[in-house]
């Protein structure tokens, strides 16, 4: 890992993300591209991108919590974007950038490896402190803004097969003040009486 990452515990176990220099990235047509070898080792091993063609490609909640923690350099064109810029872009790529975002760099605060969702309109897939990447994603994370619209019928067709894999799934809701809010969500059936 090099002097890019290290990993401080506390707080029974919770872990804390600390990068010691600032990594470099380029903007380009696949999204942002981290292409150091040690920066993508680091990055790797605590759950941000995916690897393609030996390149780390980012997704954009990464980015903009990378851009937050003052972490990352994104250049475009020779040029250095800012935080503000990045969000301009992610916007355009995908309306919810900034409810993910905000979601994601709470988790990340929080000590869990969250990685991209994979289907039924999760946002996110959530290790358990410390599993990963021995052990599968424990939870699945839908993200809503408060006041937000879901429709019921496919909401539960999703908890419905998220369930049947085992995982937990969660509701994240960013409420007016911009605090984020989790619900477990679970299956009731009534009878008749």
């Amino acid at each position: 890992m090099g002097n890019y990452l290290s990993v401080c515990c506390g707080d029974g176990g919770v872990m804390s993300e600390e990068l010691e220099k600032e990594i470099s990235a380029r903007l380009t047509k696949k999204g942002v591209v981290v292409s150091e070898p040690e920066a993508i080792e680091g990055l790797e091993a605590k759950g941000f991108g995916v690897k393609e063609d030996g390149k780390l490609i980012l997704k954009e909640f990464e980015v903009l919590y990378l851009m937050y923690i003052k972490k990352l350099n994104v250049v475009k064109r020779g040029k250095s974007i800012t935080f503000n810029e990045m969000v301009d872009y992610a916007l355009k790529k995908d309306a919810d950038a900034w409810t993910r975002f905000i979601v994601y760099r709470d988790l990340r605060s929080r000590g869990y490896v969250v990685k991209d969702g994979f289907g039924f309109g999760v946002d996110f897939r959530v290790y358990e402190r410390g599993e990963f990447p021995s052990k599968p994603a424990k939870y699945l994370v839908f993200s809503l803004n408060e006041g937000g619209k879901k429709e019921i019928k496919d909401f539960s067709n999703s908890i419905d097969k998220i369930l049947e894999m085992g995982k937990e799934p969660i509701i994240a809701v960013i409420e007016r003040r911009g605090e984020v809010i989790y619900y477990k969500v679970s299956k009731m059936r009534f009878r008749r009486l």
